[in-house]
């Protein structure tokens, strides 16, 4: 399936005003390029021919995307414990929790790699990042039926692994 330079020429012409409009208008001008990259690379990677108006796609998209991705960003802020009040920081009068809580984390990294990628890709984006499963499954071109089935296989390999971890 070659592409005639015409359709190339399509969205050519709008690709430096959609770096410029979306650098300007984002906090990030770094998550404006890769919004109007991740557009662009899925426009061809779907064929522009089925797009009407280039322009208008282009525009759309992209700012669904940094949409998304403000929307993202904004479900995983973390706050610093330094930055918590005295009384909002955890109390811990336990001194090795933190030992435990490294062995916790140890456990769960050694439990993700024994998972296949998809599936660790899935968990760590989802619940680590913050990405709602359906732009998991645009990221990685799966359904979003394919998602869920990865990430209950990760769950129930994670609780079958770290068990013995809970509160007894």
């Amino acid at each position: 399936m070659s592409r005639s330079p015409t359709s190339h020429k399509g969205w050519l012409t709008y690709y430096r005003g959609l770096i410029g409009t979306w650098t300007k208008r984002s906090s990030s001008p770094h998550d404006a390029e890769d919004a109007a990259h991740d557009v662009v690379v899925n426009l061809l990677q779907k064929g522009d021919a089925a797009v009407l108006d280039s322009k208008s796609y282009l525009y759309g998209a992209s700012q669904n995307r940094l949409v998304g991705e403000f929307r993202r960003q904004r479900r995983s802020e973390r706050i610093s414990m330094d930055a918590l009040a005295e009384d909002e920081q955890p109390l811990s009068d336990d001194p090795e929790s933190a030992i435990r809580a490294a062995q916790l984390a140890e456990a769960l990294k050694l439990a993700l790699l024994e998972l296949p990628l998809k599936c660790q890709q899935v968990f760590l984006w989802n619940k680590i990042e913050g990405y709602t499963q359906e732009e998991v499954a645009q990221k990685l071109g799966l359904s979003q039926s394919m998602v869920e089935k990865h990430m209950k296989r990760t769950l129930r390999h994670i609780q079958e692994k770290l068990q013995g971890y809970a509160p007894h």
